[in-house]
């Protein structure tokens, strides 16, 4: 079988043999998963067994970014923990074996929800009872204390939420090469409305939607993957950035860019999802509009990197023509979410 574009299965074979002898029987095979549009993700096999392996996306990678060690080390610590994570296996950091630094998890099976049109698909009353579990995943998530599972130096939860806009900032000045109307103003307004710091911390997903989750038997979440932007910070901001997601979502807002909206009704609004996670954590969330619109921000800055390595040729997979033409829309929502807080 021909490699998948990014991963060298012999290469893979060997460093599998050497850092869990017998765990491979047999030769292996390989195939990217499609959806994902950073990190490549890849599903490999062996006679009888079968596992995931994530690495960097090829071409213009920068130094902030898709880190593997963290993303190994956050799933093994929540492994015992009520968020549900894949079994890590092995971490590889030398770049020289298939090309960047990489590891290695138990596959979960289950049913990846790709677009708020395909969940639809189950009926209100399962998309009810799947999105609830969705927030209570987000919300139990929040409430792992990090120092009792190994991650109390994960972050640095003091300034998060300065260093978080100048991270994006910069990562903006480095990945974009044409004009992008009214990102400094957002920037700058995000600056002079930003909240202060908050009194609690937690581990942050960094990432956390549902077609970033497994869904099992139950409608219930199997897995929670895509771990590269995770930290310790303020909760809100995880939750301001699902919100974000769930919006674009489950309403008709970036003209079809995000999947085609679902009949009205199907699924809860945001504003009872965020009841839910408050009920469930306790929080207040007063300022949670200016998280919201920070999410904006962000994912204008994932995107914005994403389209830059499209138009350099350095992606893998199909849909990448598409998420240029999302960032103007977000940078309108960022702005519209503040105003009308």
């Amino acid at each position: 079988m021909t490699d998948p574009k990014g991963l060298d299965l012999s290469a893979l074979r060997s460093f599998l043999d050497r850092a869990r002898p017998g765990l491979v029987r047999g030769d292996l095979t390989g195939e990217l998963i499609p959806g994902g549009k950073s990190n490549l993700t890849y599903r490999v096999a062996d006679d009888a067994q079968r596992w995931v392996v994530r690495r960097p996306p090829l071409g213009h990678v920068l130094s902030t970014a898709h880190d593997m060690s963290r993303e190994y080390r956050v799933i093994s610590a929540l492994g015992g923990t009520r968020v549900p994570v894949p079994g890590t296996v092995a971490l590889c950091e030398d770049p020289e074996v298939i090309g960047a630094p990489f590891y290695v998890m138990e596959h979960v099976d289950g049913t990846v929800w790709r677009t708020a049109g395909q969940t639809a698909t189950l009926g209100a009353e399962r998309v009810a009872s799947l999105s609830l579990a969705l927030m209570d995943v987000l919300a139990d998530l929040h409430a792992v204390d990090p120092a009792a599972v190994g991650l109390g130096d994960f972050g640095k939860p003091e300034g998060y939420l300065a260093r978080q806009l100048r991270r994006w900032s910069t990562q903006l000045q480095h990945s974009h090469n044409r004009e992008l109307p009214g990102l400094a103003e957002l920037h700058d307004d995000l600056v002079a409305r930003m909240p202060a710091q908050a009194a609690q911390v937690s581990i942050l997903h960094g990432d956390y939607r549902l077609d970033n989750c497994i869904v099992g038997p139950g409608d219930q979440i199997v897995a929670v993957l895509d771990w590269e932007m995770a930290t310790i910070g303020d909760p809100l901001a995880d939750l301001g950035l699902f919100l974000c997601y769930w919006r674009m979502w489950t309403e008709p807002v970036m003209d079809g860019l995000f999947g085609e909206a679902p009949p009205a009704g199907v699924f809860p609004t945001s504003a009872q999802m965020a009841a839910r996670y408050a009920a469930r954590r306790g929080a207040d969330l007063s300022e949670l509009p200016w998280y919201v619109a920070f999410a904006h921000y962000k994912l204008v800055g994932i995107l914005e990197g994403i389209h830059y390595r499209y138009l350099a040729g350095q992606t893998v997979g199909e849909g990448f023509d598409r998420v240029g033409a999302m960032v103007p829309h977000l940078i309108k929502l960022g702005h519209r979410t503040l105003q009308e807080a």
